[in-house]
C-alpha cells in the first residue's frame, strides 16, 4: 500500500502542476496579452496556441481529480485515517458528507445560477458559509478528523474545478476557438461565462493547494474554521496578483 500510494502521489503532483499551472497562464498571461491582439492576430494565434494549451489543461485536470480520488481512498478509506476516533464507524453522516463532497458541482451550480452569482462579492460570501457549513457538519455530524475533514473539502473544490473544467470552460473553448477562426466575434455570452468560471477556478485553487499540503497543517487541527481564514487570505492574495498581472508588458 506504501509503494502504491507513493506511485499516486507522484502522479497527483505531476499532473496537478500541469493544470494548475495551465490555469494561472489563462488567467495570469494569456488573459492579460489575449487583449493586446487585434483581429487579425487573434485568428492566427488563438486557433494554435489555445487548442494545444487546453488539451494540456483538461487532461492534467483529469489526472489530477482521478489520482485525487484513488488517493482518497488509499489513505482514508482504506487506511483509516478520516476519523477523529478510531472507534468512530461508517454511518449514515459519513456517507452523506462524502455525497456532499462529489456532488458539489449540482450545489455550485446552484449558486452561480442564482441572483447571488452575479455578483462576485456576495458569491464569495455565500461560498465561505456553504464551505463553513459543511466543516462543521464534516466535524460534528460525521465526526471527520482534522485531516479528513481538509481533504473532503479540498476534494469538494477539486471536483468542483475539474467539472468546470471538462463541462463549462473546454466546450465553450471551443466554441470560441472556431467562431475567432472563421474570423466571426464569439458568442459575448460564452466568453463571460468561460472567464468567470476560470477566474472562479483560480480563487478555489488557493485552499484547495492548502488542503493537500494535508499532513503538514495538522498544527491547526482541532480549529475546523482555520480553513475559512486560508480561503480568505488566498483570495485577498490573489486579488493583487490578478491586479499585478495587468500590468506586466511586454517589450
Amino acid at each position: 500500500m506504501d509503494i502504491i500510494q507513493s506511485i499516486f502521489r507522484w502522479f497527483h503532483v505531476v499532473a496537478g502542476i500541469i493544470w494548475i499551472g495551465h490555469l494561472y497562464f489563462f488567467n495570469f498571461v494569456n488573459g492579460p496579452f489575449a487583449g493586446t491582439m487585434d483581429g487579425e492576430t487573434k485568428k492566427k494565434v488563438v486557433p494554435e496556441l489555445m487548442p494545444r494549451a487546453l488539451f494540456w489543461f483538461r487532461w492534467g485536470a483529469a489526472w489530477t481529480w482521478g489520482t485525487g480520488v484513488l488517493l482518497l481512498m488509499v489513505v482514508f478509506y482504506h487506511g483509516g485515517a478520516l476519523f477523529k476516533d478510531a472507534g468512530t464507524g461508517w454511518g449514515l453522516p459519513a456517507f452523506v458528507m462524502i455525497a456532499v463532497t462529489f456532488l458539489s458541482p449540482f450545489i455550485y451550480e446552484a449558486l452561480v445560477k442564482s441572483p447571488l452569482g452575479k455578483n462576485m462579492k456576495m458569491t464569495t460570501v455565500a461560498a465561505v458559509l456553504l464551505t463553513g457549513v459543511v466543516l462543521y457538519l464534516m466535524d460534528s455530524w460525521a465526526g471527520f478528523g482534522f485531516r479528513g475533514y481538509t481533504i473532503h473539502v479540498g476534494s469538494m473544490f477539486g471536483t468542483i474545478m475539474a467539472f468546470n473544467v471538462w463541462f463549462r470552460i473546454w466546450p465553450a473553448q471551443q466554441k470560441i476557438i472556431t467562431a475567432v477562426k472563421s474570423g466571426q466575434a464569439p458568442d459575448a455570452a460564452l466568453v463571460a461565462m468561460a472567464g468567470l468560471r476560470s477566474k472562479q477556478n483560480t480563487y478555489l485553487s488557493i485552499p484547495l493547494v492548502w488542503a493537500m499540503l494535508n499532513q503538514h497543517t495538522t498544527w491547526t487541527s482541532g480549529c475546523w474554521f482555520y480553513l475559512l481564514g486560508v480561503m480568505l487570505v488566498g483570495w485577498f492574495i490573489l486579488t493583487h496578483l490578478y491586479k499585478r498581472a495587468g500590468k506586466v508588458k511586454g517589450f
